[in-house]
């Protein structure tokens, strides 16, 4: 069973700064560092750490390299992976003093995805095979139609969330993996009970993950609800936590893991990134969360 990660590359451009700033506000950061990133090769990275098999599909500019070589370094195939000519996208991304982020994209290269690219990768695919999917490229609907028609189980975290979402079939997706943010632009709901009453009600044969920082997170599908609280640990960034909670989840259910097992794993994994700077690289390896 293969995974495939059709998503983001982004090089991200990290601002240590005493709070998010503010509309109107100029403010010195104390540091810059600059990471690879991008929801996509985070995913893909906590997937393979994760022990997935797992393939990367999207597109970089000419400066891209560095982010291939990344993926690679963790076992992440690149093969689907089009280099360019123009900019690779990029995030600015800044965390202040509480280990809270605010993030700004620029598309770049993510959003130069063609049709027949797409056609052509999931080709190398079949039924019961995962797509993972965020909002950071173009053409999602198309995305989410071709890889339902292949028989593919479709993950999908709608972030950011926008006017592109409108377009896409969200009936033929299998899983959501979403946080508080996104289950309110999606409902309407602010409080996690009635964000999953209504996601129970309008996508009844989908399985949901609501990501909720220091409450945890929560697993539904259908009338079933599992809780699990979150791990304290010293925050440090949490660029990350999402992204390892994706990963990790969708290689839980491919080891076959029971919802509440694999929350626990989910959990630790984004206990243990959070604890340390930057996206990818602060995403533990499963031995590092599996350790007894």
């Amino acid at each position: 069973m293969k995974v495939l990660n059709y998503g983001s590359l982004n090089y991200d451009f990290v601002y240590q700064v005493d709070h998010i700033t503010a509309a109107g506000e100029t403010q010195a950061s104390e540091q810059r560092e600059t990471f690879c990133g991008g929801k996509g090769l985070n995913q893909s990275i906590a997937l393979a750490k994760a022990g997935a098999k797992v393939f990367q599909a999207g597109t970089v500019g000419s400066d891209g390299q560095m982010l291939l070589d990344e993926l690679n370094r963790y076992g992440v195939d690149t093969a689907f992976v089009r280099m360019i000519e123009g900019e690779t996208g990029h995030a600015v991304i800044q965390v202040d003093r509480n280990a809270q982020n605010g993030i700004l994209l620029f598309g770049g290269a993510n959003i130069k995805q063609s049709k027949e690219e797409i056609d052509r990768t999931l080709d190398a695919f079949e039924e019961g095979d995962f797509l993972l999917i965020q909002n950071e490229i173009n053409l999602l609907d198309d995305l989410i139609d071709s890889a339902f028609d292949r028989g593919m189980c479709i993950v999908c975290n709608p972030s950011p969330y926008n006017k592109a979402l409108e377009n896409c079939d969200f009936s033929k997706i299998s899983v959501f993996m979403l946080n508080e943010v996104e289950g309110f632009q999606m409902t309407g709901k602010k409080e996690p009970g009635k964000i999953l009453d209504v996601m129970a009600k309008q996508f009844p044969r989908a399985e949901v993950v609501l990501t909720l920082g220091e409450e945890g997170a929560v697993y539904q599908k259908g009338s079933v609800r599992v809780k699990q609280d979150c791990i304290p640990v010293k925050v440090v960034d949490t660029t990350a936590a999402g992204d390892t909670f994706t990963g990790y989840f969708i290689a839980g259910i491919i080891k076959g893991m029971r919802p509440a097992d694999n929350l626990k794993r989910c959990a630790k994994a984004s206990s243990i990134a959070v604890s340390r700077k930057g996206a990818a690289p602060s995403i533990p390896t499963k031995d590092e969360v599996d350790i007894v």
